[in-house]
């Protein structure tokens, strides 16, 4: 048996699961006929994973267009007395301007805008991503000012927590750009209209930079899985975590969880998704059957901080 220790293999009779230290901080855990595998392993595709590769419509590789009619749309509620409000286009460089009219031109063929004169404008700006590229970002600051908060109420996240106990196998899914799969109420559209140099249009799809879409979707999401909420589903605005006891267990819940997708058609984003897991990144925390611990990577800058060496750096 001394091939256990060399290799780090550890036994679970009484979850009957093998568990063999991988590289890094990657392990492979095998619950009888079923292994928990991370799909962040770029070797890892669909069709190889289990129950997941029943549910392919479910992960498409990009929204098929406006989102169906729901139960509730994206509604925006002004302060009494308000009117319109409209700004002139920020000033761009050259590359920001390009980059303004491919972006432009993708949100209109995917019909998430349209062109329309309204009373209503607010300007564009972008933002450098991580990859260096850039983000369209809506200045709706003067609008949301204006805008009743929505109270619809975001759940505790040691809430949430607490459901976990006596779970030991996870998996996470991410909905593909989730704003853009609620639509804006139709008397509502007109006051998220941008200006830009290319014309003035109208999102008809809820996005980021507005003051209420965090509450509005996670009132979606727990109208969609109300059946399953606390029992082994958690959801926050559009993060989904299953968590069950065993594999078989885990089998059938991915299977309600990802029909209730494919009902209401939404969509996940499979490149941001973990399946089948032992320990499992979410809401900034590590989640095992050992307990949950806050996931260093979101605090590496602190614990790297390097140590002062004079009172100026105090």
């Amino acid at each position: 048996m001394n091939w256990l220790s060399k290799y780090l293999v550890v036994i679970d009779c009484r979850e009957k699961k093998i568990k063999i230290r991988g590289e890094g901080s990657q392990d492979l855990v095998v619950f009888g006929k079923s292994t928990t595998m991370n799909i962040k392993d770029k070797t890892i595709e669909l069709q190889n994973v289990p129950v997941i590769n029943e549910y392919s419509n479910v992960f498409s590789e990009d929204l098929p267009g406006l989102p169906p009619d729901r139960e509730i749309e994206f509604a925006i509620d002004l302060i009494p007395g308000i009117g319109p409000i409209s700004k002139a286009p920020y000033r761009m460089v050259i590359s920001e301007l390009q980059e303004l009219k491919t972006q432009v031109h993708e949100l209109l063929d995917k019909g998430y805008i349209r062109p329309r004169v309204s009373p209503w404008g607010a300007p564009v700006l972008f933002v450098k991503k991580k990859d260096d590229t850039l983000r369209m970002c809506i200045d709706y600051r003067e609008l949301n000012r204006v805008t009743i908060k929505n109270k619809y109420p975001l759940p505790r996240i040691d809430d949430l927590f607490d459901l976990l106990h006596g779970a030991s196998v996870f998996s996470k899914i991410d909905l593909r750009s989730g704003y853009y799969q609620l639509k804006i109420k139709n008397k509502d559209i007109p006051k998220i209209a941008f200006r830009t140099r290319y014309g003035h249009y109208e999102y008809l799809v809820m996005l980021f930079g507005l003051t209420n879409p965090p509450a509005t979707f996670i009132d979606l999401m727990n109208r969609v899985f109300h059946p399953y909420l606390d029992q082994f589903v958690i959801v926050f605005i559009d993060n989904i975590l299953i968590y069950s006891k065993n594999s078989d267990e885990h089998a059938d819940y991915l299977h309600l969880v990802l029909q209730k997708l494919r009902e209401n058609q939404l969509y996940a984003k499979f490149s941001k998704c973990d399946f089948w897991l032992s320990s499992i990144a979410f809401l900034r925390h590590v989640i095992t059957a050992e307990g949950i611990s806050v996931d260093p990577q979101k605090i590496s800058a602190v614990i790297d901080w390097p140590q002062p060496t004079s009172v100026s750096e105090m």
